[in-house]
């Protein structure tokens, strides 16, 4: 029975992390992908804005051979990334068990969703995250069978959930609204930019959900 994982992790501790890493306000989105053997993440989501300046970091970097951006959008750019060989140890790793990422994003602090194919496979991630000095936290264990025991969980991020749970219980989906992005990101405690970001995720897991 298939395994899901969820951990958070300091992106000093692996080296997509720590090169994406280069302005607060750009956020880094991953999507699923079963990673190939060897081979970090060619494609991802940067969100925010300063990207421009992004760009510029991420190719002065040593680990860096190219970066094309390939979809711009208002508030996101889809890159393809170029890697030096021999770079990454996280993403091999997960490459080695044969995990699939499900979720990743981050700036500062990551957070990851893997899907392993059984608790071994678990287990042999992090024995291979010991045995490369990786540190991380795991969040949560589950299977699809227990998730599905305790009701709709729809698999969202703590921040996904609270965030709309706050938007539903404040009237932010109501006509005329009850509350503004502004009046949730006051009350979260982060940019208005990042409570749209979380709602529009949150609830996009729960319409993929429904609708399947």
């Amino acid at each position: 029975m298939s395994v899901i994982a969820e951990f958070s992790i300091d992106s000093a501790e692996f080296v997509l992390g720590e090169v994406l890493a280069t302005d607060p306000e750009v956020r880094i989105e991953l999507e699923r992908v079963v990673p190939a053997s060897r081979r970090v993440m060619p494609f991802f989501w940067a969100v925010g804005e300063g990207r421009k300046t992004f760009e510029r970091e991420v190719r002065n970097s040593e680990y860096v051979r190219s970066l094309v951006p390939l979809d711009e959008l208002t508030r996101q750019t889809l890159y393809k990334i170029e890697w030096s060989e021999e770079v990454e140890s996280l993403i091999y790793g997960i490459a080695e068990v044969g995990a699939t990422i499900l979720e990743a994003q981050g700036d500062g602090d990551w957070f990851f969703r893997i899907r392993f194919d059984d608790h071994s496979g678990l287990a042999a991630f992090h024995n291979y995250c010991q045995r490369h000095d990786i540190s991380f936290t795991l969040e949560r264990v589950y299977t699809l069978e227990a998730r599905d025991s305790a009701g709709f969980q729809f698999d969202l991020t703590d921040e996904q959930r609270e965030a709309v749970v706050r938007a539903v219980e404040g009237g932010y989906f109501d006509v005329p609204r009850g509350v503004t992005l502004d009046d949730l990101a006051a009350g979260l405690g982060i940019s208005r930019q990042a409570v749209s970001e979380r709602i529009r995720r949150g609830v996009g897991k729960v319409l993929s959900s429904v609708a399947l």
